[in-house]
């Protein structure tokens, strides 16, 4: 992303959620309801080279569609420009490259919203691995997670795409042998982080396969992804797991179940530049809230103008009061009822969360967890509501919040008897 006069912004001004392209000549392999997906990135900025001797194949007449979704962390609009390199090469000329299709996978394939939630706790020693820890993710239908290919081929090319928190993606194999079915991990793609905090931000770069990664797939295998999120002290919602394994018919590559296989990966890039602002570490003068006195009995609280109204932790005579047992009920203003608005969370981050906003602060990380989802309704990833109610059985104590599309945006409430 780019500004008028050629700079990069803060990702703490404004974040690239992902960008998707789509290459609207030609149906997706995995879900051919679609067009084809045949790159996507997002907070982690990857770049795809492909191994040498291979490339996509691109005609003039092809339409290409960029789905991309810009988060602006601040109350103001920019002019902002997404742009992108591409290196083309020739088909008629010396150099011949064998032709690659991609192959989406993705642990919630399919669905118009592909995210699911890794809570603070969830899943075994801080990690969480979806779908392989979640309680029945696909109901009664197919596994959203696997692909059965339907020819033999070669995958020459694979990487991971998380939100943060993420670890790492990873890409398995099925194959059914006469003793039985037969699975192996073709590659696992590490979030390497450059963030002082650990994985907590989108300081951060995914591993590739190497050049000289090649593996051989037939017909009737099955490939199936999964996505590990850190759930040690902190919870993310809305979270992905996303590989795009670059796919050639025909003959090549490693055996699938070769040792050699499942080698480690290397990172597309870098820490950048516009990560520079980690957060946490300048006083705001916000107050503590649990040095406040008691305030007003609370039940409706507007958000408005990107204040969260008598809850708004900006210099806070009292904190707001709710009898246990009950609820505030939280109406966004700053979207209409019906059609395009500015959507807010409200989500639980640990006391005092008052610090300076960057990348990496604040994080979903109190003791009890609550978060609305994005309210709003102009569709996803929008709630279809503007109004959340907090959880009625809260014990009694201190609460902060804050917004996950507008991090400077700080809460707080106290729960009494």
């Amino acid at each position: 992303m780019i500004l008028p006069d050629g700079s990069v912004p803060a990702s703490d001004v404004i974040m690239l959620h992902h960008a998707v392209w789509l290459n609207l000549s030609a149906p997706d392999m995995t879900v051919p309801s679609i067009p084809e997906r045949f790159f996507a990135t997002g907070e982690e900025k990857s770049e795809l080279t492909l191994p040498t001797g291979f490339g996509y194949p691109y005609s003039p007449s092809d339409q290409w569609l960029l789905n991309y979704m810009l988060h602006v962390l601040v109350d103001q609009s920019f002019d902002v420009r997404v742009t992108y390199d591409l290196d083309f090469v020739p088909a008629v000329g010396r150099v011949k490259l064998r032709s690659v299709r991609p192959i989406w996978m993705d642990v919630d394939n399919g669905s118009n919203y592909p995210v699911f939630d890794a809570v603070a706790g969830a899943g075994v020693n801080g990690r969480y691995t979806y779908p392989a820890m979640a309680n029945n993710p696909y109901g009664n239908g197919p596994k959203k997670n696997e692909y059965t290919v339907p020819t033999g081929g070669v995958i020459v090319q694979t990487m991971g795409h998380l939100h943060a928190g993420g670890l790492s993606t990873e890409l398995f194999v099925t194959r059914q042998l006469r003793r039985g079915p037969k699975t192996g991990r073709l590659f696992k793609s590490d979030a390497v982080y450059y963030e002082p905090g650990g994985p907590v931000s989108w300081d951060v770069s995914m591993t590739a396969t190497p050049a000289t990664w090649k593996v051989h797939v037939r017909p009737g295998d099955v490939l199936s992804l999964q996505a590990t999120y850190d759930t040690s002290d902190w919870s993310w919602f809305e979270s992905m797991g996303i590989n795009i394994a670059w796919f050639a018919p025909g003959g090549g590559g490693k055996g699938t179940f070769n040792p050699a296989v499942d080698v480690p990966g290397a990172v597309t890039h870098g820490h950048l530049a516009e990560n520079d602002n980690h957060g946490g570490g300048v006083d705001l003068g916000l107050p503590d809230p649990a040095t406040l006195p008691n305030g007003a009995a609370t039940s409706a609280v507007t958000i408005q103008n990107f204040e969260y109204g008598a809850t708004d932790l900006d210099f806070l005579p009292q904190i707001p009061t709710v009898t246990q047992g009950s609820s505030i009920t939280f109406t966004n203003r700053d979207t209409p009822a019906n059609g395009f608005g500015i959507a807010h969370t409200i989500t639980a981050c640990r006391l005092p969360c008052n610090k300076s906003t960057g990348i990496a602060f604040p994080t979903a990380n109190a003791p009890i967890t609550f978060d609305s989802g994005q309210l709003g309704n102009f569709g996803q990833p929008t709630l279809g509501t503007r109004t959340w109610s907090t959880p009625a059985n809260l014990p009694t104590g201190d609460y902060t919040f804050f917004c996950r599309v507008h991090p400077f945006m700080r809460g707080a409430f106290r729960v009494t008897q």
